[in-house]
C-alpha cells in the first residue's frame, strides 16, 4: 500500500542527502580557505583588506574554525533527521530510537544557536572603525522555540513508544 506522502517523503529523502552533500562541501572550503591564511597571509590579508589589523586575520580565522566545527554539528542535524525520515518510510516513526534523534537533533541546534553567540562575539573583539566586521547577532527567538520544541517532540515520541510497547506487550 502507498503511503499519502510518499512524494514529500522522497523529496524530503532527496533534500536530506543534498544539504548532507552541500554542508561537507561548505565545511571543505572553509578548511581550504583557513589553510590557505595560513600559506599566504599576507596575501589574504590584503585581498581582504585588513592588512592593516593583525587581529582582524586572526578573527577570521576563529570565524571560519567556527564554521568548520559547525559542519558536524549540522551533519548530526541531517543525518538524524533523514534516519527519521526513513522509519516514517517504513511506517513505524514511533520508536525510541527517534526519541534519542531528536533530542540529539534538540542538543546540536542549540549548539549552532549558541555559536552564532561566539562568532559575534570574535568579529565585535576584531572589529575596527576603519574596517568593521558587519556580523550582527540579529537575535530571534525563532531558533530558540525550534529547540524547545525539538526537546518537547523527543519527550512525546518517547512517551508515545513506551506507550506502544506497553500496549503491545499486553495484548
Amino acid at each position: 500500500m502507498a503511503q499519502p506522502n510518499s512524494d514529500a517523503l522522497s523529496l524530503s529523502r532527496k533534500a536530506l542527502r543534498g544539504l548532507i552533500v552541500l554542508n561537507w562541501m561548505f565545511g571543505a572550503a572553509i578548511f581550504a580557505l583557513l589553510t590557505w591564511t595560513f600559506i599566504a597571509a599576507a596575501f589574504v590579508a590584503r585581498a581582504l583588506g585588513v592588512d592593516q589589523n593583525p587581529n582582524a586575520l586572526s578573527g577570521m580565522r576563529l570565524i571560519m574554525l567556527m564554521g568548520i566545527v559547525a559542519t558536524p554539528v549540522a551533519n548530526v542535524v541531517f543525518s538524524r533527521l533523514l534516519s527519521i525520515v526513513e522509519t516514517v518510510r517504513s511506517g513505524d516513526p514511533f520508536v525510541i530510537v527517534n526519541a534519542a534523534r531528536l533530542q540529539t537533533i534538540a542538543w546540536a541546534v542549540l549548539a549552532l544557536e549558541l555559536s552564532r553567540f561566539v562568532v559575534v562575539g570574535i568579529a565585535s573583539s576584531v572589529s575596527t572603525p576603519a574596517r568593521p566586521i558587519d556580523i550582527k547577532l540579529n537575535f530571534s527567538v525563532t531558533p530558540w522555540l525550534a529547540v524547545l520544541l525539538l526537546f518537547v517532540l523527543a519527550r512525546v515520541f518517547e512517551h508515545g513508544a513506551r506507550m506502544r510497547e506497553d500496549l503491545e506487550g499486553t495484548v
